[in-house]
């Protein structure tokens, strides 16, 4: 049954999930020196150290610690940031917003830009339009993101067209949407980073689909090739493609942390470089976690995607 693999997935993420809050834990531990003198600064008291010790139990055995931070994620409760005195969960809430934004913006620019591009690349094998799309798509697949932010940047935010900010400066009290220009280079950066891998496994993909027998049946036929393409091949082709999506889409949680640092945008990957460098551990393993959890998020919806879009899987699924 298909419900039995979409809950045995969710199972595996759950446990994959506790398996990732231990070692974000275990590699917090790992930091040197002490986070609270890191936190209050050199000139501390040791008052004021063994308080703000008392504060982050840090006097506390490494598993009690694990323990009550477990729980508190499981409950909601993110902790206190020791750093700003503010509530881990209302620090992150809008930084998450902005970076959210930002992520489904340009998934919804990538994902059906690349799942086009290649079946636009397929249908024209060894044309010229076929070349073109896949040597700019191995061009932009070996170049960094900050590269290609760095270039876009200079082409279209410096003397070149000078058309855009190279930075976001949103006034305080107000939203990143507000200002729409701001948006458009981060997110050119993370659709140039994705949608070339999506383009090149549709590509793959949807060729080794139109080469089967069923297709080359359903031509016989003479079923019109638009309808070959949307009820024969595509069905077939898209559930590697949600995959490979999904894994782009998971590395934008973790990569946009580039991103927003290379153009100041306030969101999670600022935040986690503010909190690495005042050594908040709370809001680091905060922050950490809630990016494995999107990133598992992402991929069991491509696993329940893949599963309902494959004819065989689905087929296979109903026979058990």
């Amino acid at each position: 049954m298909i419900a039995k693999l979409i809950v045995r997935r969710l199972a595996i993420s759950i446990v994959i999930l506790l398996a990732v809050s231990l070692l974000i834990f275990c590699a917090t531990l790992l930091l040197p020196g002490d986070p609270a003198r890191a936190i209050l600064g050199q000139q501390a008291t040791p008052e004021r150290i063994a308080a703000l010790h008392a504060q982050m139990n840090l006097d506390d055995p490494a598993w009690q610690r694990y323990l009550i931070w477990l729980g508190g994620l499981l409950t909601g409760d993110l902790g206190t940031s020791a750093a700003s005195g503010l509530p881990v969960s209302q620090m992150i809430g809008e930084r998450a917003g902005a970076s959210l934004f930002l992520m489904v913006i340009a998934a919804v620019i990538a994902v059906p830009a690349g799942i086009l591009l290649g079946i636009w690349s397929a249908l024209r094998r060894g044309k010229a339009v076929d070349s073109t799309i896949t040597g700019i798509a191995l061009v932009l697949a070996a170049l960094p993101e900050f590269v290609i932010g760095i270039a876009l940047v200079a082409i279209f935010a410096t003397t070149v067209f000078n058309l855009l900010p190279a930075v976001t400066m949103a006034p305080p009290g107000t939203n990143v949407w507000d200002f729409p220009s701001q948006l458009i280079l981060p997110t050119a950066v993370l659709v140039l980073v994705v949608t070339p891998y999506i383009a090149r496994m549709m590509r793959a993909t949807m060729l080794e689909v139109l080469d089967s027998g069923y297709v080359e049946m359903a031509r016989l036929k003479g079923v019109p090739e638009r309808r070959v393409i949307l009820r024969h091949a595509l069905p077939h082709a898209i559930g590697p493609v949600a995959q490979v999506a999904a894994i782009q889409l998971a590395w934008m949680a973790g990569g946009v942390v580039v991103v927003e640092f290379l153009f100041r945008y306030p969101g999670l990957g600022q935040a986690l470089i503010d909190a690495v460098n005042y050594r908040d551990v709370q809001v680091v393993q905060a922050l950490t976690m809630l990016v494995a959890v999107i990133y598992m998020v992402v991929n069991l919806l491509a696993d329940i995607v893949g599963i309902l879009a494959d004819p065989k899987l689905r087929i296979g699924g109903e026979k058990r």
